[in-house]
């Protein structure tokens, strides 16, 4: 059976889900049409970060995680690619959280195809194009 995924601005945006976000993130925008899988199904729990940053890039997924440290890679990299969603909160609920930040996702897909990190927190969403 094909998995149909909803096009954004004539695109289709692929997630990968850091390991230190919950899986359920997956599942909610999988069923919203977001085209997501989370890293426990592609590698190593222990992974290096460069190595989930490289695994994005080769195959075209944005990373949606709250660690700073790809942000930091990005910095020194001057890179255009992967772009992350960068969750600004320690209390993260798919539940409470997860209608925004596929809301936040959706209006700005185009510049996540560019290449930019996309910040969320209780607030709002902030977007910034690479490279830093």
């Amino acid at each position: 059976m094909d998995r149909q995924f909803t096009r954004i601005g004539g695109l289709i945006v692929k997630i990968l889900i850091d390991m230190n976000l919950s899986y359920k993130f997956a599942d909610l925008f999988n069923k919203k049409g977001i085209d997501t899988v989370h890293w426990s199904k592609i590698g190593a729990p222990n992974a290096a970060d460069i190595e989930i940053m490289e695994y994005a890039s080769k195959n075209n997924y944005i990373i949606m995680t709250c660690d700073l440290d790809f942000n930091i890679i990005l910095s020194i990299t001057h890179s255009l690619k992967p772009s992350i969603i960068q969750l600004r909160t320690q209390r993260i609920s798919v539940e409470q959280d997860g209608e925004r930040i596929v809301s936040a996702i959706m209006q700005n897909a185009e510049k996540l195809e560019q290449g930019a990190i996309l910040s969320i927190d209780l607030k709002k969403a902030r977007i910034r194009l690479l490279p830093l």
